[in-house]
């Protein structure tokens, strides 16, 4: 699977790290904004061992046309801008080059202008693309539909000086038909992120709780989106759509067994790292 990555800021280079140490994905190339490493590889700079080129590109070298021509790719995943994707969607969306989006939000007109390119090719557009949010959206969903009656409150913890709101708080309680009311923010220290969703019965309490460790779990939420997108129809797609199938666990795990496969390989390489 032959990737390209828009963005290369902390975000970028931590899933720049992970798509190298993939045997199943091929970095291409990676475009940023600044020319301070124009034409330096990637994994020369992140002192990587490998054989990818991943070449690094500025936004304003390559037109689209020229650099998917000349550098094909069969998905594209965006850490960069909310407006990048104006600039290179057309172009990819023709090709039929499958796009993974981690932006953090879009204006009304932009999320229109995916949809138009959701019927060319494949979109997946995830504000916060980790598996383990993800799953906790999803998993707290589900027992929201089973018992509708119970107590729901989100916790977020972040480093002192974030001021405003987590955004993804904020996704959680869309997700679950709350109001912002229903988070609770704490700011301390150098806590990097944390969220609890509390749910509580009128005889038990459930606390789902996903606490980031480091940048690469944004790495490890993209690879494995990118892997499960690029064999489906065209279409919008969101993190629950990747992670539905999963949930369903009447279904024979030989009916999707290379999925099940990749989500054990993310888990043990999470815990690879912690271990170290």
């Amino acid at each position: 699977m032959r990737v390209g990555l828009f963005g290369f800021g902390r975000a970028g280079k931590a899933v720049a790290i992970i798509l190298l140490q993939s045997k199943e994905s091929h970095l291409s190339w990676v475009i940023r904004k600044s020319t301070v490493l124009q034409h330096r590889s990637v994994p020369e700079f992140l002192g990587i061992e490998s054989d990818e080129p991943g070449l690094i590109f500025t936004k304003d070298e390559l037109p689209p046309q020229k650099l998917f021509d000349e550098h094909p790719v069969d998905v594209l995943i965006d850490f960069s801008s909310a407006d990048a994707i104006l600039a290179y969607g057309e172009e990819a969306a023709k090709r039929g080059i499958a796009i993974v989006s981690a932006i953090s939000e879009y204006p009304p007109e932009t999320i229109a202008f995916l949809n138009n390119l959701a019927k060319q090719t494949k979109v997946l557009w995830s504000p916060n693309i980790t598996i383990g949010i993800n799953f906790l959206m999803l998993a707290a969903k589900v027992l929201q539909s089973i018992a509708p009656y119970i107590d729901i409150a989100i916790i977020e913890e972040h480093f002192k000086a974030k001021k405003e709101v987590s955004g993804t708080a904020r996704k959680i309680a869309e997700a679950l038909s709350l109001p912002d009311e229903s988070i609770k923010t704490i700011r301390a220290g150098g806590i990097v992120s944390r969220h609890e969703i509390l749910m509580a019965f009128p005889y038990q309490t459930l606390r789902l709780i996903h606490e980031s460790v480091s940048r690469e779990a944004f790495g490890n939420g993209a690879l494995f989106a990118a892997q499960n997108l690029v064999n489906k129809k065209k279409g919008l797609y969101s993190m629950e759509h990747i992670l539905m199938p999963y949930f369903d666990l009447s279904t024979p795990k030989r009916t999707f067994p290379i999925q099940l496969e990749k989500l054990q390989e993310y888990f043990l390489s999470l815990k690879n790292r912690l271990i170290q």
